[in-house]
């Protein structure tokens, strides 16, 4: 979009995997890995740039991005929840940026078109684009530049979803189909995932 200010995208994949038993971002899904395929969603929806923000074995994680037109960032703090990586995250996004898009590393039917569409919405004049799936609140979601500075002083777990709380009369809601939220914390989470996308 020639001229407007560019939209950030913000992959979260600095998690542990506890349930899963291994790093679920390493597991290959559909011809690549569920990292690739997340980071690669955001790449291919425009978002510029996309940031990757790593934690539990950034090492790997790093490795495994090789080639991929993103920035990888560490955050030392992961261990203390999800919050910390959306606020480093926020942090490196410059305060220019028109928005930046939150995406998890693990959700793999988050498609282009869903992002363009949030983006769209922001294009629109809203400030917080907010998607929901039957009801429930999930990435992605598009914070506006007017929210950058609460995002980087956030403070205890699910702080961007208290963002979204309390800004909400702003917010612009987008429906998906709840088959889009499947993200993937247990063993069987993964299998389900390889079949869906071996029947596609």
């Amino acid at each position: 979009m020639t001229g407007e200010a560019p939209v950030a995208g913000i992959v979260l994949a600095a998690g542990q995997s506890t349930r899963m038993g291994r790093n679920k971002l390493l597991l290959p899904l559909g011809g690549t890995t569920v990292l690739r395929r997340a980071v690669g969603t955001a790449l291919e929806a425009g978002l510029d740039p996309v940031f990757v923000v790593l934690g539990h074995e950034s090492d790997r994680i790093r490795d495994e991005l090789s080639g991929l037109s993103c920035r990888p960032i560490v955050n030392e703090d992961y261990l203390l929840g999800m919050n910390t990586s959306v606020r480093k995250g926020f942090r490196a996004v410059a305060d220019d940026a028109s928005a930046g898009i939150v995406l998890l590393g693990d959700m793999p039917f988050v498609v282009p078109s869903m992002i363009a569409e949030l983006i769209a919405r922001h294009r629109e004049g809203a400030s917080l684009v907010v998607s929901t799936y039957d009801g429930v609140v999930a990435p992605p979601i598009l914070y506006g530049r007017s929210l950058f500075a609460e995002l980087r002083a956030l403070e205890g777990e699910g702080c961007g979803k208290q963002v979204v709380k309390r800004h909400r009369g702003e917010a612009t809601y987008v429906p998906w189909p709840r088959a889009a939220l499947s993200d993937l914390d247990v063993p069987d989470d993964f299998e389900r995932a390889r079949a869906r996308i071996k029947e596609a």
